[in-house]
């Protein structure tokens, strides 16, 4: 894969988002985060501390290993 880890996870996380039905501003304001370091996160901006990656996770109802799963396998 040529992606990075944080652009490969930041695909992942978009895909959860939309799923869910949340533009990424009411998805930032529903997890307490700006929204402009939000879309750093889905761009691969950011390298995620593991306590923000979970608070992520929390908000798309999915565990930290499902999300690395889906950057894995690129869905």
């Amino acid at each position: 894969m040529t992606d990075d880890l944080p652009q490969r996870l930041g695909k992942a996380f978009r895909k959860r988002r939309e799923a869910l039905g949340f533009s990424q501003e009411s998805y930032a304001d529903e997890i307490g985060m700006h929204r402009t370091y939000y879309s750093a996160i889905e761009r691969g901006e950011k390298n995620l501390q593991l306590d923000t990656l979970q608070k992520v996770c929390e908000g798309l109802q999915t565990s930290i290993w499902e999300v690395f799963k889906d950057a894995e396998t690129g869905r």
